[in-house]
């Protein structure tokens, strides 16, 4: 007799399956490292130290991590409705052109404050009207939400080069960026924040969107957990057929989700372009929108899971950094490798130990399970 699978407790689906898969991931770049002459015990060492050992380290470690919070809550919303938002990258963008218009126009008149409200709004709503065509033509024309997200990305960036060399670019000047914001165009640092722990952050960019992401994670939870919509874009994920027997509008939801999916990715750019750069520069975004899909995955797509998962890659661009400055022989191009490989064992090999362990809690469960004595008749 074949041996059952059984459903998975929590504890394994959403913490021991993900440590198994980075064990692995750590275990194969340390061959990686080894192969290269250098000791990999070292290497991790300077990994950690380098991401946590000193309150500047930890600062841009967090600051990493706000990146990545925002485009990994933009792919698990998506993910819910059994969408593959890609895009986080092209929404990224022009999420970046909402918030630089706003600081463009409101940085000498109005408080940080106000503007970071603002700019969030304009952030949100630049991404979700840049993932709203997708969305639409997946939802009333059934196109591949893949292929027309990668498609919108190319055509974001060549949107935010054109603005930055044609119109937000200053007379005059030769770099593709636009003018530096005034102060009421940048976001404060949270040194205070680490203060409490008699950290100094010294000069790591970590500042006040890593609140907001924080907050954008309770409301990602509320949303899908707590709501109706939650539920019906959960079953929409589930099976399309289901939600069509439930009397749940496909196209609503299917754009609602992507919007929202949308939105979360353009809110990225308050972290690079209010709280560090102070300016809009090309490439801001810098992969952040495809590191999200791995952040989503070892996340499990719960928020819960996403914020750790965040601060892990934080700990690899931070770490990683580290390393290739203490071990030359360790370029910047293998700690890349070894970021591939992280998201290699979280993502696209997600599922490697889920048989043997779905085997094993089957056996188990029947194993324990009680036998009932039936009575004489």
């Amino acid at each position: 007799m074949a041996t059952p699978y059984a459903k998975l407790p929590g504890w394994v689906d959403y913490g021991l399956i993900p440590l198994l898969n980075l064990v692995v991931a750590f275990a194969v770049a340390g061959l990686v490292v080894l192969l290269v002459g250098e000791s990999p015990f070292r290497a991790a060492y300077l990994l950690l130290d380098g991401a946590f050992g000193y309150g500047e380290g930890i600062g841009f470690t967090l600051y990493y991590a706000t990146t990545f919070i925002f485009t990994g809550l933009a792919v698990a919303v998506a993910f819910h409705c059994r969408l593959f938002n890609i895009g986080g990258e092209g929404q990224a963008y022009v999420g970046g052109i909402g918030v630089a218009l706003v600081c463009l126009t409101f940085d000498n008149i109005l408080p940080w404050y106000l503007t970071f409200v603002l700019a969030t709004i304009g952030a949100a709503i630049c991404g979700a009207a840049w993932a709203f065509i997708p969305a639409y033509f997946r939802a009333t024309r059934g196109s591949h939400i893949v292929i027309t997200t990668i498609m919108f990305n190319f055509i974001a960036s060549s949107l935010m080069i054109y603005l930055l060399v044609e119109v937000l670019k200053p007379a005059g000047q030769m770099s593709p960026q636009t003018r530096t914001f005034a102060e009421g165009g940048q976001l404060p640092k949270l040194d205070w924040l680490l203060a409490i722990f008699g950290l100094d952050i010294g000069g790591a960019p970590f500042n006040f969107s890593f609140l907001l992401a924080i907050a954008a994670s309770i409301f990602v939870w509320v949303l899908i957990w707590r709501t109706k919509l939650g539920y019906e874009i959960r079953t929409m994920g589930f099976s399309e057929k289901a939600a069509r027997y439930a009397g749940i509008n496909e196209v609503r939801i299917i754009v609602i989700a992507m919007l929202i999916s949308g939105a979360l990715a353009g809110m990225m750019a308050l972290n690079p372009i209010m709280g560090e750069q102070a300016r809009m520069q090309l490439d801001f975004v810098a992969g952040a929108g495809f590191v999200g899909i791995a952040v989503a995955l070892m996340g499990r797509s719960h928020p819960a899971g996403i914020i750790p998962a965040a601060i892990l890659f934080g700990m690899l661009y931070q770490g990683g950094a580290e390393i290739s400055f203490e071990m030359p022989q360790i370029s910047r191009d293998m700690i890349v490798i070894i970021q591939g490989l992280v998201i290699l064992f979280a993502g696209a090999l997600e599922n490697m130990f889920r048989p043997a362990l779905s085997r094993f809690f089957g056996a188990r469960a029947m194993r324990t399970k009680p036998v009932r004595v039936g009575s004489a008749g």
